[in-house]
């Protein structure tokens, strides 16, 4: 089962940062997911709407100008990165979940999408993008079909993978409370990846790993890896 470090390892140190996402690396994590925000031409990131709980700036993210959002301190002298610095701190191979949490422009995005990749010098063949709202996925699908999505959900539907069905998206990303182990079944058996988010305690990564699960988020990777490679090792 596949170990991502959730904003990287977001425990340990600030979130969405490339001291996070350094540090997930370093304690293992497989791959590393991030939240992005489109803020005219450029993506950077960070997760929340309003910057006070991470930063030491103030309004909603998507008031501001990159030169704003890049003079603030994201905790310990770390600054909101630009999509392609954070790409750049990738291990090659590894998976990178793209989240995005707001999108103005589709064909814009992807083009800062492409830029951040060729400047980084990241592939796409280990990037997953994934979103709540699936009509960006939908209209990023039908434009850059070679792009691996990822549908997010926090709920489980009375049609189980209807939307996803519609969708065709290559995961699913499943909230820990809700997610059950005929929901994971159905899912692997339609083709699909299936990821579950956010997962800090050791039980429950046991049991995912015993439905099945491709994939985590969590916030302390080392503990997740560390929970994985005992099982391993008592294999």
């Amino acid at each position: 089962m596949i170990v991502l470090a959730h904003r990287g390892a977001s425990k340990a140190a600030p979130e969405n940062t490339l001291l996070a996402f350094r540090l997930g690396f370093a304690m293992g994590a497989h791959g590393v997911e991030f939240d992005t925000y489109q803020i005219g031409d450029d993506i950077v990131v960070f997760h929340d709407r309003w910057l006070h709980r991470t930063t030491n700036g103030r309004g909603r993210v998507a008031d501001q100008t990159t030169d704003y959002l890049r003079s603030l301190d994201a905790g310990q002298g770390e600054r909101i990165p630009f999509l392609a610095e954070t790409l750049a701190t990738l291990p090659e191979d590894a998976l990178c979940n793209v989240e995005i949490k707001g999108l103005t422009d589709t064909s814009r995005w992807l083009s800062a999408f492409d830029r951040a990749c060729e400047e980084s010098g990241a592939s796409t063949n280990s990037m997953v993008i994934s979103s709540f709202n699936h009509q960006w996925l939908a209209e990023i699908s039908r434009a850059r079909p070679d792009l691996k999505t990822g549908a997010l959900t926090a709920s489980i539907h009375t049609g189980l993978l209807q939307f996803a069905d519609s969708l065709k998206p290559w995961s699913l990303h499943i909230a820990l409370d809700i997610v059950e182990e005929r929901y994971v079944r159905r899912a692997k058996a339609e083709g699909y990846k299936v990821f579950v988010y956010t997962v800090d305690n050791p039980e429950d990564m046991l049991l995912l790993q015993q439905w099945g699960v491709d994939g985590i988020f969590s916030n302390v990777p080392d503990v997740a890896c560390e929970t994985l490679n005992a099982t391993r090792r008592m294999c």
